[in-house]
């Protein structure tokens, strides 16, 4: 009896060991696959990557990320319903390019002119302070009846003007030319006289190796690099209205975002975030370097657009913008919420921040 009642002693110590033991092994980590609309040769999927990287260190390898380039799995241009369907678990995207659906979605990037004059630090001010972050939940479930979140989650901004196969000097140049835009872009410049077309980025080198446009918007600096635009052509103009402030976003189905605990969301939050303002920081430096190597190296003309297209892309743009107030009432809700916030900051800014060129023209003025 009492070698048995010191094998049960025994038999229950082993227990009491083997149970925490048990409870600490890892469960398996989920993986989200994400598929994007950009080439993998793109800045903004190398931004997805990294926060994928991010997302697996801060959460203990708990959560990873799958990252496929555009066209993987649906077209570039499809993401929003296949994350809606679950076909993919999210989309690393721009909410730009559902503008055909319905309008308010560029005003959730930013769009043409700012909006109304902001920064980027002020249209995130807006995002996260003023509303525009419920607006677009709202939005994208209500109006659009997408199940989904959407969050804040990159930037590629401010963007350049684009490639030409000549010389531009006024908004007369545009006619006639048929150039690659996209989103609301495409209809502010169609506004000015210009023919556009509409096409992911991978196939905006093809059309323009075939001829098939005049010119084309990408992106500028590092990714317009990467693309080859300098390969084609020669005159390339910076800066632009269009996506002075260009947010993108990350995308997950409702129903695989409600099964994280709410820790989790505001990790994947936080680091989706953090990975926004880490990534502009690197993309400005390799920005300034790619000009260099167009100048130096490829014998590319890089030009300051012409004051004169700047002031009357904002023109052409506040008519559209008026036109669909008139007719959408949630497009002039979110419109005028930007409105509202601006009107207090931009203002200020204009008052408390100096120009930039002041200083930079003392230390590094134009070479002659």
């Amino acid at each position: 009896m009492r070698r048995f009642l010191l094998g049960l002693g025994a038999l229950a110590v082993s227990a009491m060991i083997a149970l925490p033991l048990q409870a600490q092994a890892p469960a398996q980590p989920r993986v989200l696959k994400i598929q994007t609309s950009w080439p993998a040769s793109s800045q903004a999927f190398d931004q997805m990557q990294a926060f994928g990287k991010r997302l697996e260190v801060v959460t203990g390898g708990r959560i990873k990320m799958e990252a496929l380039p555009g066209g993987q799995i649906v077209p570039p241009f499809e993401v929003l319903d296949a994350t809606h369907k679950k076909v993919i678990d999210g989309a690393h995207s721009w909410p730009g390019y559902w503008v055909g659906r319905n309008k308010t979605a560029i005003l959730f990037t930013g769009g043409p002119g700012g909006p109304h004059g902001m920064d980027l630090i002020d249209f995130m001010s807006w995002m996260w302070h003023g509303g525009g972050f419920d607006m677009m939940q709202k939005f994208y479930r209500e109006t659009m009846k997408m199940n989904v979140i959407s969050i804040p989650m990159h930037t590629q901004s401010p963007q350049a003007l684009g490639w030409f196969k000549r010389k531009i000097d006024n908004v007369q140049d545009f006619k006639g030319m048929r150039c690659r835009e996209t989103g609301i872009a495409q209809e502010v410049f169609n506004e000015m006289g210009m023919r556009t077309v509409n096409m992911p980025g991978g196939e905006i080198m093809p059309a323009a190796e075939r001829g098939v446009i005049d010119c084309a918007e990408w992106v500028g600096g590092i990714d317009d690099l990467k693309f080859g635009f300098h390969t084609i052509w020669k005159w390339h103009y910076a800066p632009s209205l269009h996506e002075p402030v260009s947010i993108g976003e990350l995308m997950i189905n409702l129903d695989v975002w409600n099964t994280f605990t709410p820790a989790d969301q505001e990790l994947i939050k936080t680091v989706a975030w953090e990975t926004l303002f880490w990534h502009w920081a690197k993309w400005q430096r390799m920005n300034a370097e790619a000009v260099e190597e167009f100048k130096t190296k490829h014998g590319v003309n890089v030009m300051y657009t012409p004051p004169e297209i700047l002031k009357e892309f904002l023109a052409a743009w506040d008519r559209v913008a008026a036109k669909e107030a008139a007719k959408n009432p949630i497009f002039k809700e979110v419109y005028e919420s930007q409105k509202k916030w601006a009107s207090v900051t931009v203002p200020m800014k204009k008052v408390y921040f100096p120009p930039y060129a002041i200083a930079a023209d003392h230390y590094w003025p134009d070479k002659k």
